[in-house]
């Protein structure tokens, strides 16, 4: 019985201390493979138990420069992380890219191509003024300056140069802001709010003073 008993233990005990000492398991599943410009990254990182440590992620080009690390919270066994940016053009050019990825001692890479596109997208820059905008504190003169500025005009073309003389006079009807507040909120997409706005333009509805379109300053 004694003999019996020492056994069980033995094994019982050698059970725990792997468990124990064992790394955690990881594995990620990118969305597609092939991406476009104004599109979003997305996958997901599945591990075998929850640690507490953070996923270490770089993103590195077919250069191997890569980007600094970003810390990414492991809170459940399947973790879906979906990127908050769209690709743009100045930001990322076209190629390969590589997800590299660690956790707990665990690493692994993932791969997509991100390739060249007619897509056309507002740039991030453009968020906080659409925010300030929505909330009172730009004028409408300072929205639209900010497209010209920051926007392909082939998403949104605005047919006369905005300048000090004629900022202070552009005006756009007051529940456009709800077409704004949703873009913010993820609701409407680039495309359509520029094509309310183009539209809003193209009516006189959006006016810099006089609707001279042919106006610059």
């Amino acid at each position: 019985m004694k003999i019996i008993l020492f056994v069980l233990l033995i094994g019982s005990t050698g059970t725990v201390s792997s468990a124990v000492f064992a790394e955690p398991q990881m594995t990620a599943v990118i969305e597609k493979t092939t991406y476009t410009y104004c599109e979003k990254l997305a996958y997901t990182i599945e591990v075998s138990e929850i640690t507490g440590d953070l996923a270490i992620i770089h993103i590195r080009d077919e250069t191997d420069k890569k980007s600094s690390a970003i810390p990414i919270p492991i809170e459940k066994l399947s973790n879906p992380i979906p990127s908050a940016y769209p690709f743009q053009k100045d930001i990322f050019p076209s190629g390969k890219y590589f997800i590299d990825i660690e956790y707990s001692g665990a690493t692994t890479t993932l791969e997509f191509d991100l390739i060249d596109s007619d897509n056309l997208c507002i740039s991030q820059a453009m968020k906080p003024v659409i925010i300030r905008w929505v909330n009172e504190e730009f004028t409408d003169g300072m929205l639209m300056s900010g497209f010209q500025n920051l926007v392909d005009n082939k998403l949104l073309d605005i047919p006369y140069q905005i300048t000090e003389k004629n900022i202070d006079k552009i005006k756009i009807p007051q529940w456009v802001k709800s077409i704004g507040n949703g873009w913010i909120m993820g609701i409407i997409s680039d495309q359509m709010f520029a094509k309310n706005l183009q539209y809003l333009i193209d009516q006189k509805i959006i006016s810099n003073g006089d609707n001279r379109i042919n106006e610059q300053g």
